[in-house]
C-alpha cells in the first residue's frame, strides 16, 4: 500500500493525516476488518504517532474505524444494514434526478451523457477497478448536473463518500459489468428521449441490482 501525505499549510498534521487515511478507506485501499497500527502507519506516512492517533480517533467516530477490545482500530466492516440505509438514500436521490434529468437536460449535458457513457465503456474495458468507479461516478454526476437543481446536487456530493465504498465492492464484481454498461445506455437512452417512465424504471433496477450484488459479497466476507 502506497500511502501518501498530501500537505496543508492551512490544516494541522491530524487532519492531513485523518483525510489521508479516510480516502484509503473509502477508496478501499484497506479492507473491512483490517488492523490500523499506529506504528506502521506512522511510519509510512513519516509522522509521529500523536497525529495517527488522533486520526483514528476522528475516524471512529465517523464510524469508518471501530475500536475491538485486545486488538485495537480496524476497519468498519460494510453491513448490511449501513448498506441499506445508504442504497435507501441513494435511490430517492437517483429517482429525483433522473426525472428532472428528463425535464431539464439541455444539448450541451446530452452531449455530456453520451460522452461518459463512452468513457464508462472504456473503463470497464480497463478492468481497472478505480478507473471504473470513476467513470461510474461521473455517469451519475452527469445527470444531477442536468437537473438543474443546485439544493440536490450539493446532496448528492455529500452523500457521494459514503456510497463510495459501495460503489468499489459492486464494480469488483466483474461478472455483473455486461449489465452495467447495459443499465447506462438504457438511462441515456431514456433520458434522451425524454421518457421519464422508462428512466425511471431503469434507475430503480441499477441501484436495486448493485444493493443485491454488494449484500451478497458481505454475507460472503461474513
Amino acid at each position: 500500500m502506497k500511502l501518501s501525505l498530501e500537505l496543508d499549510d492551512y490544516l494541522p498534521l491530524r487532519e492531513v493525516v485523518f483525510n489521508t487515511l479516510r480516502k484509503a478507506i473509502i477508496e478501499g485501499e484497506f479492507q473491512p476488518g483490517e488492523r490500523l497500527m499506529e506504528v506502521t502507519l506512522a511510519n509510512k506516512l513519516g509522522v509521529s504517532r500523536t497525529p495517527v492517533r488522533e486520526a483514528i480517533r476522528m475516524l471512529e467516530l465517523e464510524g469508518l474505524v471501530v475500536m475491538v477490545p485486545r486488538r485495537g482500530a480496524e476497519v468498519a466492516k460494510i453491513t448490511v444494514k449501513d448498506l441499506k440505509d445508504a442504497l435507501e438514500v441513494r435511490l430517492a436521490l437517483e429517482t429525483l434526478s433522473v426525472k428532472l434529468a428528463c425535464e431539464r437536460i439541455d444539448d450541451e449535458g446530452k452531449e455530456e451523457l453520451k460522452a461518459s457513457c463512452i468513457k464508462f465503456r472504456e473503463a470497464i474495458n480497463s478492468k481497472l477497478v478505480p478507473a471504473i468507479v470513476q467513470g461510474d461516478e461521473a455517469f451519475h454526476n452527469v445527470i444531477y448536473k442536468a437537473t438543474k437543481n443546485d439544493k440536490l446536487i450539493n446532496i448528492t456530493q455529500n452523500l457521494r463518500e459514503q456510497v463510495y465504498r459501495y460503489r468499489v465492492e459492486y464494480v469488483k464484481d466483474f461478472s455483473y459489468h455486461d449489465n452495467l454498461i447495459r443499465e447506462h445506455d438504457l438511462i441515456t437512452m431514456a433520458i434522451l428521449k425524454g421518457d421519464t417512465e422508462t428512466a425511471v424504471k431503469i434507475m430503480n433496477e441499477h441501484i436495486y441490482n448493485q444493493e443485491q450484488i454488494v449484500i451478497k459479497n458481505v454475507t460472503n466476507a461474513e
